[in-house]
Formats: C-alpha cells, structure tokens, sequence
C-alpha cells in the first residue's frame, strides 16, 4: 500500500508541475485569452448536447451518429460525476492556490467533465464519419487543453476525462453495430 501512495503522490506532483506549465494566467494576452475561452465552451453542455441533437434530424448516418454520441455522452457524464464524487481532488484554485479564467462549475477537479463531453461526441461522430475523425479528435483534445490553461483542471484530469469517454464509446458503438 505504501507503493501505492508513493506513486499516486509522485503522480499528484507531477500533475500540478505540467499545470503551473500550461496555465494561462491572467497576465497572458488577451487574444490567448480569448482563444481558450471560445474553445473551452466545444465541450460545455450546450454544445455537446445541441452538436449532437441537431444531427438527428438529418436521418441517415448523422441521425444514427447523433444517437450513439447522445448515448455516449450520458454514460461518460455520469461515470465522471460518480468519479468527482468518489474521488473529491479539489481544483487548482483550491490546490495550487491560482486564479482561474473562468468560473468553476463545481468544487471537484478529477476527472475533466468538458474534456470527457468532447471526446464522447468526437468519438461517436469520428467513428460514423472517418474523413473528419482527425479534425474531431484534435477538437476534443484542444477542449481538454482549454480546460488546463483556463486554470480549472490538471492535465492527469483531462487525461482520464478523455479515457472515461473513449472507455464508454467503444462498448457503445460495438453494442450499436457501428460502422
């Protein structure tokens, strides 16, 4: 057990030393500023949920992409929620002691909500539509960076929001036949 928490605390530090790296902070240019704002909000709610509900209407093989990255997107969430839960790691603010960009959506830090919401629409849609799976999932991972430079996660977060999602999408998309 004592392995175990000398590697979860090696980790820990290193985590914090990639974030203090990577955060932009206050002092950055407003056009960086700007850039991570716009697109931190690809992997909020009302673009993940209307990116994927808009699709449904055009039938065919985005309607069936929009319900697997629906399905996808309420698993990963809610695995994450109960993960935040259970886990509790507070956000930078509260355990580095820096300001944030932006306001923070709850008081939990691990795992990235906004970086697993992107990468489980990215997935679902890269699958049905192989052409765009690279600008997809560059999206989702440049949502997951926003959301370390904005102040308000750790990269190792980001990292397992992202594998949260990826983990729900391929039992998903084998279940539904996918392409």
């Amino acid at each position: 057990m004592r392995g175990a928490s000398a590697l979860l605390a090696r980790l820990d530090a290193r985590d914090r030393e990639l974030f203090r790296r990577w955060a932009v902070f206050s002092g950055a240019a407003r056009a960086t500023r700007m850039f991570w704002l716009v697109v931190t909000q690809l992997g909020g709610t009302i673009c993940t949920v209307s990116g994927s509900m808009l699709t449904l209407a055009l039938g065919g093989a985005a309607a069936d992409a929009a319900r697997r990255a629906l399905v996808i997107l309420v698993v990963s969430h809610l695995v994450v929620q109960l993960v935040k839960r259970s886990v509790g790691r507070p956000r930078p603010s509260r355990g580095v002691g820096c300001a944030t960009l932006i306001h923070e959506p709850d008081r939990f830090s691990f795992p990235s909500g906004h970086a697993a919401a992107a990468m489980s629409v990215a997935a679902a849609y890269a699958v049905a539509f192989p052409h765009l799976a690279l600008v997809l999932i560059l999206a989702a991972v440049l949502v997951g960076m926003s959301r370390v430079a904005l102040g308000v996660h750790y990269p190792g977060d980001v990292l397992i929001g992202q594998l949260i999602a990826i983990l729900t999408a391929v039992p998903v998309l084998l279940w539904t036949g996918s392409p």
